[in-house]
């Protein structure tokens, strides 16, 4: 039964794994063209792998630079000219969605617009793990090493659930103090408003006097 289960697990992983990657057509741009970004969220501290597979060859009037920055402002990485398969990668450094841009730049001299295939795959958390490795360091089985990657799956789900209820604690707290403001701003407006009136009653009252009209 736990063989089943794993090895059902197994072909989940892989299924994902192949449903994870991106392809895309990149057309080359003069300059100064807005990059093609591709966004995933991850939590802090968390290993990401960045596998870009780029068409063509140096020198062939194109230049495909990529780029890796969070909604935050933290940079990840930069690849010039990329051809081939390139691999970034980093540990996130805040709660944030990141992006993967793609320029393809014209060189000099081409007036025409081709454009480089692009294959981009995200591993984030236990998928960037090199389970390799950590089975050869380790000298496990092939049941031990999917037990662990399941057991490292789990803690990436626990964390973000966690993070998920301090997201939603904020949010309500947020919310709380929200209403508070407008409910004391709402009886703010409301004296105010009775003190105006009572004020041109009174204003009123004595202006009439004056003309002698009452």
């Amino acid at each position: 039964m736990l063989r089943q289960f794993i090895q059902l697990f197994s072909l989940l992983s892989v299924l994902a794994s192949v449903a994870s990657a991106l392809k895309f057509d990149l057309v080359a741009q003069p300059k100064g063209h807005p990059p093609r970004c591709i966004r995933n969220f991850v939590v802090k501290d968390t290993l990401v792998v960045v596998t870009a597979t780029v068409s063509g060859s140096k020198g062939d009037g194109q230049m495909v630079n990529i780029h890796i920055r969070d909604a935050v402002g933290n940079e990840y990485g930069r690849v010039k000219d990329a051809t081939g398969e390139k691999r970034v990668a980093f540990t996130s450094h805040a709660d944030a969605p990141f992006d993967v841009c793609f320029e393809n730049n014209l060189r000099e001299g081409v007036h025409f617009g081709p454009s480089r295939n692009i294959e981009l795959d995200v591993d984030i958390g236990a998928d960037a793990k090199d389970w390799s490795a950590v089975q050869a360091a380790e000298k496990l089985k092939p049941v031990e090493l999917e037990l662990r990657r399941i057991e490292a799956m789990v803690g990436e789900i626990v964390a973000e659930m966690e993070y998920l209820r301090r997201r939603e604690q904020k949010l309500r707290d947020t919310n709380e103090s929200t209403n508070e403001r407008v409910k004391w701003f709402s009886f703010m407006t409301i004296g105010t408003l009775c003190g105006l009136g009572i004020w041109q009653v009174f204003y009123l009252r004595a202006y009439f006097r004056s003309k002698h009209l009452i």
